[in-house]
């Protein structure tokens, strides 16, 4: 389980999902989720 959590962290990951909130067959509200996951070394500059 560490192994494959470090080479995760190592590539990098995206999450995405959505999510839709419904009455009665009738749409009311669509999120759509993005998440990236990636570790950060100290000698890597920041990303802002």
């Amino acid at each position: 389980m560490i192994d494959l959590l470090d080479r995760l962290l190592n590539g990098g990951a995206v999450l995405t999902g959505d999510i839709v909130l419904s009455i009665a067959d009738v749409d009311l509200v669509h999120i759509n989720l993005r998440a990236v996951i990636r570790s950060i070394a100290p000698d890597s500059p920041a990303p802002w």
